[in-house]
């Protein structure tokens, strides 16, 4: 997994909380859907069929109902990207590169998670972000054993309907555990490297500058935005952080969840990858289990949750249609139900 993403945790003017995520990548994996996954399923924290390496050792039971999107490749075992429980916790994991590292050891009385897994753990097994973090400090191990070839370079962010939230890096010295964040998260560097670096816009604000006066010449305003003059607005890791964390401090927040989930879709196509923008340098060789490969980074999928509602919505790139899915409506469900991601473009036409 080398996609360059964004996450974005947000509330409506009527305190429901929303969780957005941008998956930005040049191909989608195969088995890649909206998933619902009830609660008492059966699932490995390691191991897949596909590498013969499931151990009884490993297997646990979903405590909580998850609606997310992510691949079912792995069975089975679901390897969510994001998601949320019905709990109201959210989370997801995101691309980053040339930090991540995990441990093959485990720590004392802990049981081992590999990377892919942990999402899909978190969010079946904790209510909120405050059992996320006991369960890193006290009950697991995120283990380094490599997936269809590979250890994943991830870090993680969760969020809840309490408004509380986390972000997860693990480093060479060890895994970081952020309290109380600004809500935002993108890709390499580090999240405190992000932070910091936004001293270098405190001059940005959302009201225009005054006239500019110079000795005798008096040079009127002649545009609308000169109080964003300088906000970076190319693709990279660092400037989407700081548009994200600009975009919290001054957009306009809907008054209830309908506004709320429409405008975050808006905010979310400020960080988008187009089409053709970002050519990408070394993608490597496709496997077998990839599909729709392209010769550059673009944002495949943007998704949007309630953690009040419940409610999983999204758009892709080729469908700029708002789908969703209710989870509540799924509660009786016993098995996992997928829901195709892509679903058909559609134009209104208006007689």
């Amino acid at each position: 997994m080398k996609e360059s993403c964004s996450a974005f945790l947000w509330e409506t003017l009527d305190n429901k909380h929303l969780f957005a995520r941008n998956y930005d990548f040049n191909r989608v994996s195969e088995g890649t859907s909206v998933i619902y996954v009830p609660n008492n399923y059966e699932y490995y924290t390691m191991g897949a069929k596909l590498e013969n390496d499931l151990l009884e050792e490993n297997k646990r039971k979903s405590k909580y109902r998850i609606l997310g999107i992510g691949t079912t490749i792995l069975e089975p075992t679901p390897a969510l990207y994001e998601g949320m429980n019905e709990m109201g916790l959210c989370g997801a994991q995101l691309y980053y590169r040339n930090f991540a590292h995990f441990s093959t050891e485990l720590k004392e009385n802990t049981y081992p998670v590999q990377p892919p897994f942990f999402v899909m753990h978190a969010l079946a097994t904790c209510k909120d972000v405050l059992e996320v973090k006991k369960m890193l400090e006290e009950d697991i191990s995120l283990v380094g054993k490599p997936l269809l070839g590979t250890v994943p370079t991830i870090h993680f962010i969760f969020g809840d309907k309490k408004g509380n939230n986390i972000i997860v890096e693990p480093d060479v010295d060890g895994i970081k555990i952020y309290d109380k964040t600004i809500g935002v998260m993108t890709n390499s560097p580090s999240y405190k490297w992000h932070e910091l670096n936004l001293l270098n816009y405190v001059n940005l604000r959302n009201l225009d500058y005054d006239t500019l006066k110079i000795e005798n010449v008096s040079l009127e305003q002649c545009f609308s935005g000169s109080g964003m003059l300088g906000l970076p607005g190319d693709f990279t890791s660092p400037s989407r952080f700081v548009r994200l964390a600009l975009f919290k401090k001054y957009a306009s927040k809907g008054k209830n969840e309908v506004e709320g989930v429409n405008y975050l879709f808006r905010l979310m196509q400020n960080v988008s990858f187009p089409l053709g923008m970002v050519l990408v340098s070394n993608p490597g060789e496709p496997t077998s289990k990839d599909k729709g490969v392209v010769p550059f980074d673009y944002t495949v999928y943007t998704s949007v949750m309630s953690l009040d509602s419940l409610c999983f919505y999204w758009t892709t790139y080729d469908n700029n249609m708002i789908r969703f899915v209710d989870m509540k409506k799924h509660f009786d469900s016993t098995k996992i139900i997928t829901f195709n991601l892509e679903g058909e473009v559609k134009f209104q036409e208006i007689k």
